[in-house]
């Protein structure tokens, strides 16, 4: 008979009953943390750190080297890859990254990715409890083969409508993203122009953001970025629709120009054309108090409430009649719609919930392993 090692046994009943976590993020190095500008995850990475931070757990954080902390900074790279104009290849920091995630694993009770699945190979034979929280859209084809190879990796999803295409896999739990509830103040006197946030790009439709604002007669504000990828599209297809006397292009703004931009706006546009895995900006107009007339695709239905937080429309026709309605939204009720759903320390509080079920989990794996019980003075 194989008794359990007193140390082992200790450390094992500590950490199942909730006690101080070491806890690993691994963002990616494409945005610092939080980023300076445009990056949806990186900016959700942060506010879940610096969250488990406060709540005493130990974390660290593996991110580009000009990521601003409470936690340990572990980096590869010294400035994010986005803006760095040297950068050719982004592979290389990330594979890194990876590696030193490895060697530290020992230092960890859980890993927890937001890599895509970069990390896979790496992870499942690590023997450590780790999740993954896939943040972007899994309806691409290639990805089939990739999770029937990888089954059996625990992954979270951002919302019940990214799941859909890969339906089979381990999932964990579904979590959506948070915010501080004093990241905004809310404004609840509303402006007189729409507002479009985020990125220009063809899926997510800024020319139709630009027709609603012409064909109802409103000015539009449009603060983006445009990716190298996307050059193109902004030349042929965004560029000659700016020339329009009541279109405003500012570019990319910072998390304190949002505050203004989006709360003094009358009505947030959100006219996706394809299927959204989350949609953060959507929750941002909701912490300024800002309605939100969106598109339903994706996660669209999932995070709006519909006569609440603003409108679902299914058109440009219902999109416009939308814009006449916007004084039918109370916008204190906005702002309650996201205090109660979508507050970083919601989200925090549902993952830690889920790095003990998963400690949980793995540790009744290991005490299967001995036989007999613990020591009597360990009972």
């Amino acid at each position: 008979m194989v008794l359990v090692n007193a140390t082992l046994y200790l450390s094992l009943r500590k950490t199942f009953y909730g006690a101080i976590l070491r806890i690993a993020q691994i963002a990616p190095l494409y945005e610092s943390v939080p980023p300076k500008l445009y990056g949806g995850t990186e900016r959700v990475v942060f506010h879940l750190t610096e969250q488990l931070v406060k709540q005493g757990h130990e974390v660290t954080l593996f991110a580009s080297g000009d990521s601003r902390t409470s936690a340990r900074l572990v980096s590869p790279c010294p400035t994010a890859l986005r803006l760095n104009s040297k950068c050719v290849d982004p592979l290389p920091y990330h594979i890194m990254s990876l590696d030193q995630v490895a060697a530290r694993s020992d230092d960890f009770d859980v890993l927890h990715f937001h890599t895509d699945y970069l990390h896979f190979p790496m992870s499942k034979n690590l023997h450590l409890p780790s999740i993954t929280t896939l943040h972007g859209r899994l309806d691409i084809p290639d990805l089939q083969p990739l999770f029937r190879a990888f089954r059996s990796a625990p992954v979270v999803s951002i919302s019940l409508a990214q799941r859909r295409p890969v339906a089979r896999v381990n999932w964990l739990g579904n979590i959506y993203h948070g915010l501080p509830a004093d990241l905004y103040e809310p404004r609840f006197q509303k402006g007189d122009y729409l507002a479009f946030l985020g990125r220009i790009s063809p899926e997510k439709r800024p020319d139709r953001a630009i027709e609603i604002a012409i064909r109802s007669g409103m000015h539009l504000k449009i603060a983006a970025k445009v990716d190298r990828v996307d050059q193109e599209y902004f030349e042929a297809k965004i560029k000659p629709l700016l020339k329009h006397p009541g279109i405003e292009f500012i570019g990319e703004i910072t998390d304190r120009e949002k505050n203004e931009f989006l709360g003094d706006a009358y009505a947030y546009v959100f006219p996706i054309d394809w299927p959204e895995p989350f949609g953060l900006t959507m929750i941002e107009a909701m912490a300024c108090g800002t309605p939100t007339i969106a598109f339903r695709c994706g996660s669209v239905p999932e995070l709006m409430t519909e006569k609440v937080t603003g409108f679902v429309v299914d058109d440009l026709e219902s999109a416009v009649a939308s814009v006449a309605r916007i004084p039918e939204i109370d916008r204190r009720a906005c702002r309650a719609s996201f205090e109660k759903r979508f507050t970083a320390q919601r989200m925090s509080a549902e993952y830690v919930s889920l790095y003990q079920r998963s400690l949980g989990e793995v540790h009744e794996r290991e005490m299967l392993e001995y036989e007999g019980t613990p020591p009597a003075i360990l009972q």
